[in-house]
C-alpha cells in the first residue's frame, strides 16, 4: 500500500465489462474505490449499460440506456465516485453526459466523426480508444475532431492491434507516439489479453493482464483500464479477460510500487 511519496495523478479506470444488476456494481465499485483511495488514484467506475459490438446476436448486452444509466447515477451518488461509460450512437450522447464524467468511444467507433463530434460538445471528458486497426500516429486525426469541436479534454487508451486473425498485439511503442500528441494515454491491460471473436464470443488470457500491466506502467503511461469481476468466469460479458476482483490490491500494489521508482 502506498503511504508516502505517492503519485496522485495516475488514472484508474476499473468495472465490469457490462452492468448486471445494481448489487453487483453497487458490491464492485464499493470495493474499488477502498482500493483506489489506498493509493491516491484518480479513480473512475467503468461499466457499460449495453454492449452493441457482440459478436453474436444471442450475446448479453446489458440493461439498456434507461435502467443502465439509473443504477450508474446511484453508484456515483452513494459512493461519490467518477463515472466512465461508452457511447454506440449520437443519440446516446446526451442522456449519457447527464450522468457521466467521462464518455467513452468504443474502438471499433474511433472513427465515426459525427460520434466524436457529438461527444466533444458535451464538454465532459472524452476517453478514445485506439481501434485495433488503427495506427497510433493516425489518432492525430481523432484528435483533431474533437479540439475542433470545441473541448480539449481528451484521453486515448491502447488496447492492442490486430495481428492476423483473432489475436492482438501491443505496440508499446504506441505509447510514445500518441503521448507526443499532449494528452494521457491509458492502457486497457484486459481487452489486450482479448480473442477477439473466438466460436461466436471474444475469449481471452487473463494470464497476461498483469505483467503487461507492470510492462506498460513502467513504460510510463498515464493511467491504467481493467474490467474485473468477483468470479471472471461466471460473468455475462467478457470474463476469460477480466481479472478477479480480489487481485486488484496486489495488482495495484506492484503497479504503485513501479511508479513511484519511476525518474
Amino acid at each position: 500500500m502506498c503511504t508516502t511519496n505517492c503519485k496522485s495523478d495516475f488514472i484508474f479506470i476499473a468495472g465490469p465489462c457490462v452492468l448486471e444488476d445494481e448489487a453487483i456494481a453497487f458490491s464492485i465499485a464499493h470495493q474499488l474505490k477502498k482500493m483506489a483511495n489506498s493509493y491516491n488514484l484518480q479513480f473512475y467506475f467503468k461499466a457499460s449499460y449495453d454492449k452493441a459490438n457482440r459478436t453474436s446476436l444471442d450475446a448479453y448486452r446489458g440493461p439498456g440506456i434507461k435502467k443502465g444509466l439509473e443504477i450508474l447515477a446511484d453508484v456515483k451518488k452513494t459512493f461519490d465516485i467518477q463515472i466512465l461509460t461508452d457511447v454506440h450512437s449520437v443519440a446516446e450522447v446526451d442522456q449519457v453526459a447527464e450522468v457521466v464524467d467521462v464518455i467513452q468511444i468504443p474502438a471499433f467507433l474511433c472513427r465515426q466523426t459525427d460520434l466524436m463530434v457529438a461527444a466533444a460538445k458535451t464538454d465532459r471528458v472524452i476517453n478514445v480508444k485506439k481501434g485495433q486497426f488503427t495506427a497510433p500516429s493516425d489518432m492525430r486525426y481523432v484528435i483533431d475532431k474533437i479540439l475542433e469541436s470545441g473541448n480539449d479534454r481528451i484521453w486515448l487508451t491502447e488496447r492492442g492491434t490486430c495481428f492476423g486473425y483473432n489475436n492482438l498485439v501491443v505496440d508499446f511503442r504506441s505509447f510514445d507516439i500518441m503521448r507526443a500528441f499532449g494528452f494521457p494515454v491509458i492502457f486497457d491491460a484486459t481487452h489486450a489479453v482479448q480473442i477477439p471473436s473466438s466460436g461466436g464470443a471474444s475469449s481471452g488470457n487473463r494470464t497476461f493482464v498483469a505483467p503487461l500491466a507492470r510492462a506498460a506502467v513502467a513504460y510510463g503511461v498515464d493511467g491504467l483500464f481493467t474490467e474485473v469481476y468477483p468470479e471472471p468466469d461466471n460473468a455475462k460479458c467478457d470474463g476469460p479477460n477480466s481479472i478477479r476482483l480480489d487481485s486488484v490490491s496486489a495488482l495495484l500494489d506492484s503497479i504503485m510500487a513501479i511508479r513511484n521508482i519511476l525518474p
